[in-house]
């Protein structure tokens, strides 16, 4: 969304004594005036950040010459994600080439009053927001805006995935499950004890499954060995040993239908 001409609204500085990966710091002070700044808000355990991350790699390799800054702010929504290391081995593993702050306690997203992950703000090169936006998609419009804001014209990105398209229509997917206020919406086998975002298997063979309407399914899962973060699973998990956390299960859109055909058939 680009917000009206004549809102006055300014990037943030970032918050002082935050921790930083992929770079020693970064002050918003310093960045303006030199180019464009995108900010995004993303969880490495969120199944819809990791679906945006092509973007941001694309839209870093394309524009760094022509001025553009991308800066992403890791806010977790899961209490494993509070740990600097676990989020320094994700981030490797991950490959993410542009500078990560650490954001464990959300002083960032409350500074920002973002609403969401991930969450996207494009500011031009004196500061002032030039675009806002959250969830996925938008991905066009953003490159657009970008373009604007350093100067560069060139063809833009290809959607990643089919669903990406601009005026695709998705089928309804079911919701994220969150524990454990949603346990009801799982069937359980052996015990699994409550914990304060997440429930735990208390022995081997202990499993939880659900059905959903969508492209895939991700455990969140930590503990028992697990490395914290996202499990592509079928429509189970199953705990082979004590200890494995199941903190919650997401679901990405089923890819569109192609032209001509019917859905569901």
């Amino acid at each position: 969304m680009r917000p009206p001409p004549e809102a006055e609204i300014y990037a943030p500085e970032f918050p002082t004594g935050a921790d930083w990966l992929n770079v020693a710091f970064l002050r918003m002070s310093t960045l303006m005036g030199r180019g464009a700044v995108l900010v995004e808000f993303w969880d490495f355990a969120r199944v819809n950040s990791l679906r945006t991350m092509p973007y941001l790699k694309a839209w870093h390799e394309r524009y760094a010459d022509a001025g553009l800054r991308v800066v992403a702010i890791h806010s977790p929504g899961y209490s494993f994600g509070r740990d600097r290391d676990t989020v320094a081995r994700a981030v490797e593993r991950l490959e993410v080439p542009y500078p990560v702050m650490l954001d464990p306690e959300l002083e960032a997203w409350q500074l920002y009053g973002n609403m969401g992950w991930p969450g996207r703000y494009l500011f031009d090169r004196t500061g002032k927001l030039a675009l806002i936006h959250y969830g996925e998609g938008e991905y066009l419009d953003t490159e657009l805006a970008i373009q604007e804001c350093v100067g560069e014209t060139m063809e833009p990105l290809e959607p990643v995935p089919p669903e990406d398209a601009p005026g695709v229509l998705l089928e309804p997917q079911t919701a994220d499950i969150a524990l454990p206020a949603d346990r009801e919406r799982l069937e359980l086998v052996r015990d699994w004890t409550d914990g304060d975002d997440w429930i735990e298997a208390a022995d081997a063979g202990a499993a939880a499954s659900f059905s959903y309407r969508g492209g895939g399914a991700y455990a969140v899962l930590s503990g028992a060995g697990a490395e914290p973060g996202l499990y592509e699973v079928e429509d189970a998990v199953e705990a082979e040993s004590p200890g494995l956390r199941l903190h919650g299960v997401q679901f990405t859109p089923a890819p569109p239908a192609p032209a001509g055909s019917l859905s569901g058939a």
